[in-house]
C-alpha cells in the first residue's frame, strides 16, 4: 500500500472543490463509441434507449425513404452533445421538444447538440426528421441496403440501423420498437414482431409492427417489395408470420419448403433451450443477390440462393436457434461472438442426430479429424476471434467443437441444464463468453478454464490427450463423413463478413452464410 501525503496548500484545495457542488461540473460529449474495440466507432456514449418509434415512408421505384424517428432515452452522463448513427440526410432534430442543433463526422456519426444541456440521469426524447436514398449511401466502403427489384431491405450483422434509422448502433443497447411504414398500394412492408394493423388510403398502404421485448439493432430489419405471406400458429401458439417474394423463380419452392418448417423446428428448439422467447416467429425472403441469412429477431432473414440446391432446413434451425442465443441473450462485446455462433451451429447438430443424419459427437469428431495441426482453421480463436475472423468458419465448426468438448467434460445432466438455464438467467439482456464460463462452472460445479482456454482460447490445435480428455475423436484413425455435413457447411456462406472485403455491399460475412470456403461449402454464411 502506498500512502499519498497532500501539502496544506493542497489539502485547503481539495476541500474547496469538495465544498463546490457536483451541479457544476462541466457537461461533456457523449463518446462516439460505445468501447467495442472490434469496432471503435459502433454504438455511442452518454446515453440508453428504451425505445425507437419509427414513422416511415418509401417508395420503391426510387428507393426513396423519409421518416421520423422518436428515440426515447436517458442519460447516463451529463451531456453537453451527443452523437447517434446515421447515413441519411437530416432536415430537423429535436430534443425534448426544443430544436436541436446537428452536424456530421466520421463515416457515420450524426453529432447532436441540445439547446439546453442534459444532466445525468434525465428522461430524453430525442425527434429526427429525415430523408435520402439507402443505396447511395456507404460507410467504411460497403453497404448494409439490398436493393431488390421491387424495393429494398435492411439486413446486415454487425450493422444495418444506419441506413434507415438513427440509433444507438450496438447490442449492448436493446430497445422495443413500433416500426409503422407507409408504401405503395400492392406493396408489403415486412418488419419484427407482430403485426398490429394495416390500413390503405389514397393510394398507400400503411403497415404497422411492434417489437415488445428489447432487441438489438442489427437485429431490426425492414423489407419492402412484393410479398405473399403465409400466417399460422406453433403446437405451443406462437403466431408465425412468413414472407416470400413473388420472383423467386425456381427457388421459391424450397424455400417454403423450409421456412414453413419455422414452428416446428422453434417448438423442437424449445425442448433444449427453454421457452421460445417472444410473442411473434416467422422468416422472409426477399428477391436479394446476397448469400447469407441472418437472425433478424423474431424473423429472420433468408437470401433466395440459399435454397438453390433444394431445401435448407438446417439453415432454418440455425437461425431460429440464435432467437435463444444471440437475440435474447445478446454479446456484451463482439468479440463474444462464439455464445451466439458456436451454439447455433451446435443447434445444427442436434438437429443432425434428431434426423439421424449424424450425432453431435460424430460431427465433433469429424471437425477435429478433419482438420490436420497445420490448417489455419486452428488459428482462428472461436472465443475471441478478431473482426477480421468474426465469421469465419472456425467461429462455426471449432465454436461448436467446444461445445461438444463441454458436455463431454461435465455430462449431459449438467449440460442440458445450462442449454435452458442460460437464456433464462439473461434473458433479454447481454452476457459475455466469461460470464457463459462462470454460469457452466456454477451448475456444474466443476473448474472449466483450462477447458475453455484449450479449446476457445488457443490458436492451435488442441493436443491428442486434450481430445482424448474431451473424449473426440478418441479411437484414433480415419473418421467418417457424417451425412448431414454437407447440408451443415452448405450454411456456412451464411455468413462471411469480410468487413474488410464488403465489395459493393456486404461485410463479408455480412453476407451471412455461414461460411463457405474450401470444404465448407460455398454458401454465404448464415449468421
Amino acid at each position: 500500500m502506498h500512502r499519498r501525503i497532500i501539502a496544506p496548500g493542497a489539502l485547503a484545495a481539495a476541500v474547496l472543490l469538495l465544498a463546490i457542488p457536483a451541479s457544476a461540473a462541466p457537461h461533456s460529449p457523449g463518446a462516439p463509441g460505445i468501447g467495442d474495440p472490434y469496432y471503435p466507432a459502433y454504438g455511442n456514449g452518454g446515453y440508453d434507449v428504451s425505445h425507437y418509434d419509427l414513422r416511415l415512408k418509401y417508395q420503391p421505384a426510387t428507393d426513396e425513404l423519409e421518416g421520423t424517428a422518436t428515440l426515447v432515452a436517458r442519460t447516463t452522463q451529463d451531456l453537453s452533445s451527443f452523437n447517434l448513427d446515421f447515413l441519411l440526410d437530416v432536415g430537423e432534430v429535436r430534443v425534448n421538444g426544443a430544436k436541436a442543433s446537428f452536424t456530421t463526422s466520421g463515416e457515420h456519426e450524426l453529432e447532436i447538440t441540445p439547446k439546453t444541456p442534459l444532466a445525468k440521469g434525465t428522461p430524453v426524447t430525442v425527434v429526427v426528421r429525415y430523408r435520402g436514398v439507402p443505396s447511395s449511401k456507404q460507410a467504411y466502403g460497403f453497404t448494409s441496403w439490398h436493393r431488390t427489384p421491387d424495393g429494398g431491405v435492411a439486413a446486415n450483422e454487425p450493422e444495418a440501423a444506419a441506413w434507415w434509422f438513427p440509433g444507438n448502433d450496438h447490442p449492448l443497447d436493446k430497445a422495443t420498437y413500433d416500426v409503422s411504414v407507409l408504401v405503395p398500394d400492392g406493396t408489403q412492408a415486412i418488419s419484427n414482431g407482430t403485426l398490429q394493423s394495416t390500413s390503405s388510403r389514397l393510394g398507400w398502404t400503411r403497415w404497422n409492427w411492434r417489437s415488445n421485448k428489447p432487441q438489438a439493432t442489427y437485429l431490426a430489419t425492414l423489407a419492402v417489395g412484393k410479398f405473399d405471406i403465409t400466417t399460422g400458429t406453433t403446437e405451443s401458439g406462437i403466431p408465425v408470420l412468413n414472407a416470400y417474394s413473388k420472383d423467386l423463380g425456381d427457388h421459391a419452392g424450397a424455400a417454403r419448403a423450409s421456412i414453413e418448417r419455422t414452428g416446428e423446428i422453434a417448438d423442437w428448439l424449445a425442448g433444449y433451450f427453454g421457452p421460445y422467447p417472444y410473442n411473434a416467429l416467422g422468416g422472409y425472403v426477399p428477391n436479394t443477390t446476397t448469400g447469407y441469412a441472418l437472425e433478424t429477431q423474431t424473423r429472420p432473414y433468408y437470401s433466395p440462393r440459399q435454397f438453390a440446391n433444394g431445401t435448407n432446413v438446417s439453415l432454418v434451425v440455425h437461425e431460429i436457434a440464435h432467437q435463444w442465443y444471440g437475440d435474447d441473450v445478446s454479446l456484451k462485446r463482439w468479440k463474444d461472438i462464439w455464445i451466439n455462433e458456436g451454439f447455433a451451429r451446435y443447434a445444427q447438430w442436434l438437429w443432425s442426430e434428431h434426423e439421424g443424419e449424424g450425432t453431435a459427437q460424430e460431427l465433433a469428431d469429424y471437425v477435429y479429424a478433419s482438420h490436420p495441426a497445420d490448417d489455419s482453421f486452428w488459428t482462428v480463436k472461436p472465443g475471441d476471434p478478431g473482426p477480421e475472423n468474426q465469421f469465419d468458419a472456425a467461429v462455426y465448426d471449432r465454436g461448436a467443437l467446444a461445445v461438444q468438448a463441454l458436455r463431454n467434460e461435465i455430462g449431459d445432466e449438467a449440460f442440458f441444464a445450462i442449454l435452458k438455464g442460460w437464456p433464462r438467467k439473461y434473458a433479454h439482456g447481454n452476457a459475455s463468453v466469461a460470464d457463459f464460463r462462470r454460469y457452466a462452472e456454477e451448475v456444474s460445479g466443476k473448474p472449466l478454464a483450462a477447458l475453455f482456454d484449450t479449446w476457445l482460447f488457443q490458436a492451435s490445435k488442441p493436443t491428442s490427450a486434450a481430445a482424448r480428455t474431451a473424449s473426440v475423436a478418441k479411437a484414433g484413425g480415419t473418421v467418417s463423413q457424417p451425412r448431414s455435413w454437407k447440408k451443415i457447411a452448405a450454411t456456412n456462406g451464411v455468413h462471411e463478413h469480410g468487413e474488410h472485403e464488403h465489395g459493393e455491399h456486404e461485410h463479408g460475412e455480412h453476407e451471412h452464410g455461414e461460411h463457405g470456403n474450401g470444404e465448407h461449402g460455398n454458401g454465404e454464411h448464415v449468421r
